[in-house]
């Protein structure tokens, strides 16, 4: 009886062991809110009631084109909506979100977050926030003297990018962005400048197990080189897809990642 007991508690502590963590969060993209469209409120509200009814959820993020034009009223309106979540939320800014000439700077456009939201810890269009065994990279592309729909991962930002995977180079990183490296179809407008230069920062390292995007309305995820790309549809959609993805991971395994789109019910 002795024997068994010793072998059951030594199974228990080697699967704790080889525990590494698991995670639960939405992912909604290109809402594309505007004032204008009482179509967007109504979608961005019934989004916002269904994510509260979830189980287990970590944080929401945003991924970019959170509001149609680059107007403070906008973006005012939009975050009035979702800060009736009862989850944390991050933001990423796209490149309809933004356009220093109408007054809404990345600078500005974070100062309105912070203004309707206190709890809003980021400061900045690049950062990190942790949860439990993972960490989350928000890395920003989007242009705001003459934004366009292509994306442009500054020097700037891939060195900043380069010195946080080192910093965590033995957690599992996820990349949060708005414009994906990874073209889900060839579509030259809606590329990113130059992605070979991402590339080469994420080649240096092997602790990023997936990049979570948007921009271009579609879903498709593909691994590439150990690492999982989750490109997601349009909130605005015909259906008003969000995306929920888990992710477990387990030493001497592969990440596991499952990603679930959930229609939202507008009746």
């Amino acid at each position: 009886m002795l024997k068994k007991f010793i072998i059951l508690f030594l199974l228990i502590i080697v699967s704790h062991c080889a525990y590494a963590g698991e995670i639960r969060f939405v992912q909604v993209s290109d809402v594309h809110y505007t004032t204008k469209n009482d179509y967007s409120t109504e979608v961005l509200k019934a989004a916002v009631k269904d994510i509260n009814s979830l189980d287990n959820i970590s944080f929401v993020v945003f991924t970019g084109d959170n509001i149609d034009s680059s107007k403070a009223e906008n973006l005012e309106g939009f975050l009035k909506i979702i800060n009736k979540l009862d989850i944390p939320y991050y933001i990423v800014i796209g490149n309809h979100d933004v356009f220093k000439s109408n007054g809404l700077s990345k600078q500005r456009y974070i100062e309105i977050i912070k203004e309707h939201n206190w709890f809003y810890r980021p400061s900045k269009p690049n950062y990190v926030f942790k949860r439990g065994e993972f960490v989350f990279i928000v890395v920003d592309g989007a242009k705001e003297t003459i934004p366009g729909t292509t994306g442009y991962y500054r020097a700037t930002t891939l060195e900043w990018l380069d010195k946080q995977l080192t910093k965590y180079n033995n957690k599992k990183v996820v990349l949060l962005q708005h414009f994906p490296i990874l073209q889900p179809i060839e579509e030259r407008s809606h590329s990113v400048y130059q992605p070979e230069k991402f590339y080469e920062v994420l080649n240096k390292h092997d602790n990023v197990i997936a990049v979570v995007s948007g921009h271009y309305h579609m879903n498709k995820e593909k691994m590439e080189n150990g690492i999982y790309h989750i490109n997601s549809p349009s909130l605005m959609s015909s259906t008003n897809p969000y995306k929920i993805i888990d992710i477990v991971t387990t030493k001497g395994f592969s990440p596991m990642i499952y990603t679930q789109l959930r229609e939202v019910d507008l009746h």
